[in-house]
């Protein structure tokens, strides 16, 4: 199975500036859009069937981006994402924006999420498929905080 999941998006107008660069919320909405797809795509994971059916969802608990270089209106973007670590009811996901020939790093984003059960409102243990699932795919990386990580990414990606 994939690790790195990957897709391709194109910025929209209305999402942007009076400059022509992707309001700082949007890179959020664009990223956790792509990665929703990419589970369904890459693992077949519906996560709206899985809250419709079940009642368990996955709640953003933290965020940490940092913004690199814009992303520009119209222009293609690929973002990738993969998760960094996970526990029993946790997951650790970072994401990242880049230009489409996967030259320019635009932003990176750490994602905490938390596993929920929308019934009885409280905090959910992920089931033994989705463990399984997440040791599979599971992609950590060498560093263990989101500062070290954009310093890595940014020496590697000037």
């Amino acid at each position: 199975m994939e690790k790195i999941l990957s897709s391709k998006t194109k910025i929209r107008f209305q999402d942007c500036d009076p400059f022509n660069h992707l309001n700082n919320s949007r890179y959020i909405d664009y990223m956790i859009n792509a990665r929703e797809d990419q589970v369904m795509e890459f693992y077949n994971l519906d996560i709206f069937a899985l809250a419709q059916k079940q009642g368990k969802v996955w709640v953003v608990g933290t965020n940490q981006i940092a913004y690199i270089k814009p992303a520009l209106t119209m222009e293609t973007v690929v973002i990738e994402s993969q998760i960094l670590g996970f526990s029993n009811r946790s997951l650790q996901v970072e994401n990242r924006m880049w230009n489409e020939e996967m030259t320019e790093l635009k932003a990176i984003l750490w994602v905490g999420l938390v596993h929920y059960d929308l019934f009885s409102k409280t905090v959910a243990t992920h089931t033994d498929d989705l463990l399984q699932l997440f040791g599979n795919v599971v992609n950590p990386v060498a560093e263990t905080s989101f500062e070290e990580r954009l310093k890595t990414m940014r020496a590697l990606h000037k």
